[in-house]
């Protein structure tokens, strides 16, 4: 280690919301891995104990006194290494906090500050929030520990351990999740908060996916000026370990003199807690995970990249994690399952994947040849179980009620019912999982059978609009492997064949008009003035609105799925199935 020089890791890992004691053992292994790299603090992310969200397990006071538990062990495997390791504190009442670990020894607590409690976030509904930020002096350098969203807000905490408490290293666990543009984002938000703040700062994410949340990665180091010096990768677990540059954020300091005004403002110092460890012998040591040059900055070209992964690594943990070995597509030959199929294959892989196609006498032979296409460009066996006979049977039993109606959307439900029928008896049998194909702009309109398409155990795309699926299905097929997905499947017009020569257009508006206008009303909760100033002729707003507003039962029943956008259906918008108002 270079004179000046502190070596840091960053543990960016994959933890698994109350599993405490693989939770632990990991923590434990990675400060092992991190001392014998000389490395002199170690870093984990917010509630890494617990895992994140751990949502009302909180209210189970024996699942806190387990993370408790728990640390107790990480700190007596701490021996040789300080370690900042996010768990639930618990006093007379409860804190998401950090341990500040240090050879042997908890040195001290900081409580997170800033509960969010906005969109996927409830943490007011769990948490007290601290009120003191304290610093910790480490081999002679002053470090800040902070949570999360203790620094997205401009000064909070790490301007107090800035200003009154001279923090050389500020360090910020998190565990932030994904939505598009948030890499960007958040590292615009990293790089103004060190320039800011005239520190170098350390930004530790969690990775994985959590139910419908999928967390990053990206963690990364800023330095004293904003640059980003190291960063790890995004959707993958690391250890980065990086030689932070002390003494150049103090000769940055020492040229501040606007610093030293707002320094006098300040308060009074806070007194920092000195830790017991000797520095370590490092001028000799090496690491594989040793951070190299920055690549540059995060570009808004990796959009599609970012979002297809966060839909792979969303379906693999949550496949893996509620312990399912195989899970099943119902391949109609429509862009949309041929998609859901695409990321379960890069997801899982051939093995954990089956296929069914359930045609009737409304399925044209193009949608049955792209089915068979996507199956064998997958390399996986496609079963065939035709619907028709069935179909007919229900239409016998049903003829006396429904004699001198005219076929209409009752007939038509009758099939994805019969195939989701289908789909979950093969997976009764076998212990698979179901993946449902419907998107995000079918789910607004409500474009959707109940216990029937939408009848499943995770619903991959119900975050995409239709026109970022196609997208998403050209990038796909411009992976290395080669397209899998049929270019018959991505040129067909739109269709669920559930009658002859349907198309989606006989219901729904064109869908390069109908997802701006979604967009703008169900994330950006624009009005129909302000959708029409757009440029959107007003009675199709209101016939768009009144669609959204009246199938909320619907999206209520649908099961969960990735988050992709700001604003996702579920934990971030919560409406009222049953209410009046009315935006037309």
């Amino acid at each position: 280690m270079l004179q000046n020089r502190l070596r840091i890791a960053l543990a960016q890992y994959n933890f698994v919301v109350g599993d405490i004691g693989a939770n632990r053992d990991r923590v434990i292994d990675a400060m092992g891995e991190a001392r014998a790299a000389g490395v002199s603090l170690i870093a984990f992310p917010e509630l890494a104990l617990t895992g994140y969200p751990p949502e009302d397990l909180l209210f189970k006071p024996r699942f806190i006194d387990s993370n408790l538990c728990a640390l107790d062990t990480v700190i007596g495997a701490s021996e040789g290494i300080t370690a900042i390791v996010g768990y639930v504190d618990r006093r007379s009442d409860i804190y998401n906090a950090a341990a500040i670990i240090s050879h042997g020894k908890l040195a001290g607590v900081y409580h997170k500050q800033i509960l969010p409690n906005y969109g996927v976030f409830d943490e007011e509904r769990y948490f007290q929030s601290g009120d003191e930020s304290s610093v910790f002096k480490l081999n002679d350098v002053t470090v800040g520990v902070n949570i999360c969203e203790d620094i997205w807000v401009p000064g909070g905490p790490a301007r107090e351990q800035a200003l009154r408490g001279d923090a050389d290293l500020i360090i910020n666990i998190s565990s932030s999740p994904f939505h598009e543009g948030k890499g960007l984002l958040r590292e615009q938000m990293v790089a103004t908060r060190a320039s800011d703040h005239g520190v170098v700062l350390a930004y530790c994410n969690l990775v994985g996916g959590q139910d419908e949340l999928v967390f990053d990665g990206g963690s990364l180091v800023a330095d004293q000026s904003g640059a980003i010096v190291a960063r790890a990768s995004r959707f993958e677990e690391q250890l980065l370990i990086v030689d932070v540059d002390i003494e150049s954020a103090f000769r940055h300091r020492l040229h501040e003199p606007r610093r030293r005004k707002e320094k006098a403002t300040a308060g009074p110092a806070l007194r920092p807690i000195v830790l017991d460890v000797e520095p370590p012998k490092q001028s000799d040591v090496t690491s594989n995970n040793l951070a190299s040059p920055c690549p540059p900055s995060l570009r808004t070209e990796e959009r599609l990249q970012d979002i297809y992964q966060a839909l792979v690594v969303g379906t693999r943990d949550y496949v893996r994690k509620n312990g399912f070995e195989k899970v099943l597509v119902g391949l109609s030959g429509g862009i949309d399952s041929a998609l859901v199929a695409a990321i379960a294959y890069d997801a899982l892989g051939p093995d954990s994947l089956g296929l069914v196609t359930m045609p009737s006498r409304f399925s044209s032979d193009g949608t049955k040849s792209d089915a068979q296409s996507m199956a064998d460009n997958l390399g996986i066996k496609l079963l065939t179980l035709p619907i028709q006979d069935i179909f007919e049977t229900y239409l016998s039993k049903l003829s006396g009620e429904f004699e001198g109606k005219p076929f209409d959307t009752a007939e038509e439900n009758i099939q994805p019912r019969i195939r989701g029928n289908l789909l979950m008896a093969l997976c009764n049998k076998f212990g698979w999982l179901v993946l449902t194909t419907g998107n995000k702009s079918e789910m607004s309109m409500g474009y959707a059978t109940l216990y029937g398409d939408m009848a499943g155990g995770y619903a991959v795309i119900k975050d995409i609009y239709k026109t970022l699926v196609y997208e998403l299905s050209d990038y796909r097929n411009s992976l290395t492997d080669g397209p899998v997905i049929p270019q018959s499947t991505i040129t067909r017009p739109p269709t669920a064949e559930l009658r002859d020569d349907q198309l989606d257009t006989d219901s729904l508006p064109p869908y390069d008009i109908l997802d701006p206008i979604l967009q703008a009303y169900v994330e950006e909760d624009k009005s129909l003035k302000e959708i029409a100033a757009m440029g959107y002729d007003e009675k199709l707003i209101t016939r768009v609105i009144r669609s959204v507003d009246l199938n909320e039962y619907k999206r209520r029943q649908s099961p969960p799925g990735v988050k992709i956008t700001s604003r996702a259906f579920g934990r971030d918008r919560r409406l009222p199935i049953t209410n009046r108002c009315r935006d037309y």
